[in-house]
């Protein structure tokens, strides 16, 4: 089984416009696609750092002293770049999109296609599972879920009905979850919002508003004077982000001024206005491209 079929592979490299002596960093290890592209751009004396928090991922190490695999979310990036004595990077990539590995493992509980226990955590080392959220978690925290991260507008009553139905018995698996949110869906409409809810579980399993918050202004603070960002998204909400700190540099989106002259200030020039999408070809080979977007950025000249 292929763990994960990268995204943009080209397009996204591409906007990182690579210096072959460059340091350069992929949030996003996975498989392990982006990062062997970088590499292949990289001359001997520049270097790779990539991300990730799965286990899982590091069976895809790349064997290459220019490269450094580093065990932990993405989050923590200013730490490890420090801890690695890097002052400044010229360019960072971000597939934020959920590897084909975790849906196609049955075991983790990402997909509603799979029975399997509820648990949607991607660093399986520690933290609460979706099951201990489903469970524990009030019925207004459970509904605000729903809301913000899925977007679904019966968040109140999906979240009504889990209370009621854990109150019988503990709802312990992808399968007991189904059982009790089914009914609310409409048929022609059950695959999305059930996709709608899964997701929305896994950002606040995985904390991943917060850790891309974290990333991206942490990103802001490290590239160099012309370095780039290139990030791929899946969902509006993180896309919103991304735009954001691209356009204001923060994610909020709150343009400030210049207290001198009064002209709005951002760290950023855009390279693509326009979002770049996958080609009908890429979407083809992998269905899971089709809601992919990507925005590039390149850090100002001062």
């Amino acid at each position: 089984m292929v763990y994960h079929i990268p995204v943009l592979l080209k397009e996204s490299v591409d906007g990182l416009d690579i210096n072959p002596d460059g340091v350069y960093v992929d949030v996003t290890f996975g498989g392990g696609g982006h990062s062997r592209e970088i590499l292949s751009r990289l001359g001997d004396n520049g270097h790779l750092f990539s991300f990730d928090q799965d286990a899982d991922a590091e069976n895809n190490i790349v064997d290459d002293p220019r490269f450094t695999f580093v065990h932990s979310n993405f989050r923590w990036l200013s730490n490890w770049m420090r801890y690695y004595d890097i002052d400044h990077i010229d360019g960072l990539l971000a597939d934020l999109g959920v590897s084909s590995h975790h849906f196609d493992d049955a075991e983790r509980g990402f997909s509603f296609r799979y029975d399997a226990p509820l648990d949607m955590r991607m660093n399986r080392e520690g933290g609460k599972t979706a099951a201990d959220i489903v469970n524990d978690d009030t019925e207004e925290h459970l509904a605000d879920i729903f809301y913000l991260y899925g977007e679904l507008r019966r968040s109140r009553q999906i979240a009504a009905a889990i209370v009621k139905a854990r109150q019988r018995k503990p709802i312990l698996t992808t399968q007991d979850f189904l059982q009790v949110v089914d009914p609310l869906f409409r048929r022609e409409k059950e695959k999305k919002d059930m996709a709608r809810l899964f997701q929305a579980l896994r950002i606040e399993v995985n904390h991943e508003m917060q850790a891309l918050s974290e990333m991206l202004t942490s990103a802001t603070r490290l590239l160099a004077k012309g370095g780039r960002l290139s990030v791929i998204t899946y969902h509006s909400l993180e896309d919103r982000m991304v735009k954001n700190i691209m356009k204001s540099g923060n994610v909020n989106g709150k343009v400030e001024e210049d207290p001198v002259y009064g002209r709005k200030a951002s760290p950023y020039n855009l390279v693509n206005n326009k979002v770049i999408v996958p080609s009908d070809e890429e979407v083809e080979r992998n269905p899971r491209s089709r809601s992919a977007k990507l925005r590039i950025a390149e850090k100002k000249e001062e």
